[in-house]
């Protein structure tokens, strides 16, 4: 296990652990924590054994509550000279993870931890959870976090929750294709435990190639999209953990990956 003030690393059995440990300020974004949860992603991409990433936040307050506004100069501060800046960088590096992550959301989240959410591949939240994009509400606007969010809810709600800054509960959340389950609090774990279960037994290889192949085909016209994947069908073919997959299916015995 890796802590430091802002986020603690942690791998558990082939899951790797992101926790933003900033419960007194909910969770709240800062460079710490935005450096920290890149080096989880890059860490756990350097692990040939880790075969999933969860996200969350520590305490039962937030999961994150975006940008510390405490210290508002410098959560939006940045250095004009560069072309880029480390919450957009750290968005980049999600989506070009080839490992799935899970985000686990047991409390609020907001702005930007609405990006993390966007961010990963699936997510789990208590059904408590209130979720919001106010950034309007202090003269600003969720910018980054359309850049994912517009290609995971509807325009019209996408609209509104951007334009009005109004918060929703989990069940829209649900809804809008924001999460994949949500449930009691007290079984939050079980679910999210239930979820890595259900990658980890998986081919590492189908799922590393599967996610690049997803990753570029998204822009693409179908027909550009179906001589792409047609192509990689067949390299995937020829990939170990193909053939041992289709060997195991025929002797009837759960498959050992080699996650070549």
């Amino acid at each position: 296990m890796t802590e430091s003030s802002s986020v603690i690393l942690e791998k558990r059995g082939q899951a790797f652990w992101i926790t933003i440990n900033r419960p007194d300020k909910r969770n709240a974004l800062n460079g710490d924590v935005i450096a920290g949860i890149a080096t989880g992603y890059r860490a756990a991409h350097d692990d040939s054994d880790v075969r999933v990433i969860v996200l969350t936040g520590a305490g039962d307050k937030a999961f994150c509550a975006g940008a510390d506004l405490q210290n508002s100069g410098a959560a939006f501060a940045m250095d004009h000279s560069k072309p880029n800046v480390d919450y957009a960088d750290l968005l980049r590096l999600s989506q070009n993870s080839t490992k799935p992550a899970i985000a686990r959301v047991g409390a609020v989240c907001m702005a930007g931890g609405m990006g993390l959410l966007c961010m990963t591949d699936m997510a789990v939240a208590a059904d408590h959870v209130i979720f919001g994009l106010p950034e309007v509400k202090v003269g600003v606007f969720p910018m980054q976090v359309m850049s994912l969010l517009q290609s995971i809810a509807p325009r019209r709600l996408v609209n509104e929750w951007a334009l009005t800054g109004e918060p929703f509960d989990a069940e829209a959340a649900q809804a809008a294709g924001l999460l994949n389950y949500v449930v009691p609090a007290a079984e939050l774990d079980a679910k999210v435990e239930w979820l890595i279960n259900r990658i980890v037994d998986k081919s590492p290889t189908a799922i590393r190639r599967g996610k690049y192949a997803m990753r570029a085909i998204a822009s693409m016209s179908f027909d550009e999209s179906i001589a792409y994947t047609e192509s990689q069908i067949a390299l995937l073919a020829m990939t170990e953990d193909a053939k041992e997959g289709l060997k195991a299916f025929s002797e009837k015995r759960k498959p050992s990956w080699p996650g070549r």
